[in-house]
């Protein structure tokens, strides 16, 4: 333990010096009363035997309180060890136009964005929140922080766009995550994978059974990848998996939609101008699609950085897969003021001391 204003701790004096007193005037309580043969006097002034250490509580009680008031003035300190949330947390949110699709409902985008509220409101104050959209390309909307209002409103004002570039969107999240910690590097120019000529329609699975979980111990640091379908362009997402796994970034990706044909519908405000495409706008569609979640794609992704994939057909499901992201839990030293507690003690040993006193109609 130590102390922020020790010199405080010379109120303690007091302690002693009020103890002395209250020895000696018992002292003269007690010669005064044997001057008196009447016995009764005696034992009135005295205490009867049976008593004889009840009649010290009040002072007892007050010295004690006292005390805690003294040690409390001088500001206490104690190193404890808490546990604390260590996690950073970045959202990659597919905002491609098939999104829209309303085999969810009202539509895919709504109900993401509905849960994804959810899921920042029961994360840590401390928990630092990031969020990258992307579907053409990616972009980092919303700067890892704890700033819940100012990431809301974020993802509350995004529109949708053409394109799903879920291997762009894995490298943004890494540099996002190297924005904050110091010992992810970025994606360098040399180390950024090179996207293919010709981007194959469906991706060819890969096979899972080749792939290898990673050798670099993971961080504390997270990426939850949320899509509703399979990347169309730029950077695979296996190519971009491996540059995660290298810095231990562990992507959980969650494929969200169901395996039917379904329509898009838009809301105007979801329309937008095309912000995350690489073509020309176009308007509400209503026409049934057939895309679906590049399950064994994602899959991979998973193992390649050590995480797990969740597939959600609904919003319930979406909600459990993201609750399922785990937290980096770490056992921290620091110092906790005491002073509080000290005060709050001392107070209620003087109230104590008080009402003994009352009780015995005896003050000491």
């Amino acid at each position: 333990m130590t102390f922020t204003w020790p010199a405080a701790l010379m109120l303690l004096t007091l302690v002693p010096i009020l103890l002395i007193l209250y020895v000696w005037a018992q002292r003269r309580r007690r010669a005064a009363a044997i001057q008196h043969s009447n016995v009764s006097l005696v034992r009135a002034a005295v205490g009867a035997r049976r008593r004889h250490w009840t009649r010290h509580l009040p002072l007892a009680a007050m010295l004690l309180g006292l005390t805690a008031l003294g040690v409390g003035a001088a500001r206490p300190t104690m190193a404890m060890t808490v546990p604390q949330n260590r996690t950073s947390i970045i959202v990659a949110l597919d905002v491609s136009r098939s999104m829209c699709s309303v085999d969810v409902d009202p539509n895919r985008f709504s109900a993401a964005k509905k849960a994804l509220r959810e899921f920042v409101a029961a994360q840590d104050p401390d928990t630092r929140i990031g969020l990258i959209a992307f579907a053409g390309y990616a972009e980092m909307v919303s700067p890892p922080s704890t700033d819940r209002g100012q990431l809301e409103a974020t993802l509350e004002a995004l529109p949708t766009g053409r394109g799903t570039a879920i291997g762009a969107a894995i490298l943004r999240s890494v540099d996002a995550i190297a924005s904050i910690n110091p010992k992810v590097a970025p994606v360098g120019p040399d180390e950024a994978p090179e996207p293919p000529e010709e981007q194959q329609f469906p991706l060819p699975a890969p096979d899972l059974s080749t792939v290898k979980p990673p050798t670099t111990e993971p961080i504390a640091d997270v990426v939850v990848l949320l899509t509703d379908g399979a990347n169309t362009r730029g950077v695979l997402p296996m190519d971009a998996a491996a540059v995660a796994a290298k810095r231990g970034i562990r992507v959980y990706p969650i494929g969200f939609g169901t395996t039917q044909p379904t329509q898009m519908v838009c809301t105007r405000d979801q329309l937008g101008a095309d912000a995350y495409s690489e073509g020309g706008a176009y308007g509400r569609g209503n026409a049934a699609q057939f895309l679906v979640v590049d399950e064994p794609t994602l899959e991979g992704v998973a193992k390649a950085t050590g995480a797990t994939y969740s597939p959600a057909t609904n919003s319930a499901e979406l909600s459990e897969s993201l609750a399922d992201v785990p937290k980096n839990i770490v056992l921290t030293t620091e110092k906790v003021e005491l002073s509080p507690a000290f005060a709050a003690g001392g107070a209620l040993l003087l109230l104590l001391g008080v009402l003994i006193a009352s009780r015995q109609r005896v003050f000491p």
